[in-house]
């Protein structure tokens, strides 16, 4: 089914792990989509997978001459904007908070929040006129904490409290705006993550048993849900922050 048919989605940090994923599946779901990555390779990459109906730009997140421009050629290509997915993200350092450095806490205050910011901020007009939609990638960790990531949970708790705010001040519009909060999804950024710890070998077999339904999914379930939100099917829904967790936040354990 085409849920998306016709519409046009931006996606930030579309050409890895839960961003290529959703950027395939809005695809397949009838949209054309604007992926944006941070390197030309990955974009190149992207747009082999989803051919040339859509857009890929190469662009820092962060930067707001980069996303005022991207946010130009997208409407020069497309005419119009329905939704913006914020979804460009770092997770590193996996750290105490005391130990975290200046320049790591603004790069991940830059990425993984700035950036929503500065899409809003370009994207509001084009989103006012469709009466379109907004989707952020958060995680369970800003709504449950983790251990040794306190700057990354610090900013994923951001992008739920935005949510909420970001519905409430655009409910006029017609802007629904929602998010969705996976756990842990094998995905590159993931992998990085584990590869931090003192014990990685034991971090990636608790990956494994952390969901209550028993497994570390890939990025397709958070795609899915995120059609969903995009969709006139969630057309009465807004300020959500979803769990896509397979029970995580149940609690942490084996499923035995």
């Amino acid at each position: 089914m085409e849920e998306l048919k016709d519409k046009v989605i931006l996606i930030t940090g579309g050409t890895a792990g839960i961003g290529l994923a959703c950027t395939k599946a809005y695809v397949a779901a009838g949209a054309y989509v604007a992926v944006i990555g941070l390197e030309e390779d990955s974009v190149t990459e992207t747009m082999k997978l989803i051919g040339d109906d859509h857009l890929g730009i190469c662009c820092d997140v962060s930067k707001s001459k980069d996303v005022q421009e991207f946010m130009e050629k997208v409407i020069v290509r497309f005419g119009r904007l329905d939704a913006i997915h914020n979804n460009a993200g770092i997770g590193s350092p996996s750290k105490p908070l005391h130990t975290t450095t200046d320049e790591e806490w603004d790069l991940l205050m830059n990425v993984n929040i700035k950036s929503i910011l500065l899409t809003t901020r370009y994207g509001y007009p084009h989103l006012k006129a469709s009466k379109g939609s907004i989707v952020h990638t958060g995680s369970l960790v800003g709504e449950i904490g983790q251990e040794n990531h306190a700057a990354y949970s610090a900013t994923k708790g951001a992008v739920s409290a935005l949510t909420k705010s970001m519905a409430l001040d655009y409910a006029k519009d017609s802007i629904r705006v929602n998010a969705v909060l996976p756990a842990a999804v094998m995905t590159p950024m993931l992998n990085t993550w584990a590869n931090e710890q003192a014990e990685p070998d034991k971090v990636f077999d608790f990956l494994k048993d952390i969901h209550a339904l028993g497994y570390c999914p890939q990025g397709d379930v958070i795609a899915d849900a995120c059609v969903f939100l995009l969709s006139d099917k969630a057309r009465f829904i807004t300020g959500v922050n979803l769990p896509v967790s397979g029970g995580a936040e149940l609690g942490y354990r084996k499923n035995v």
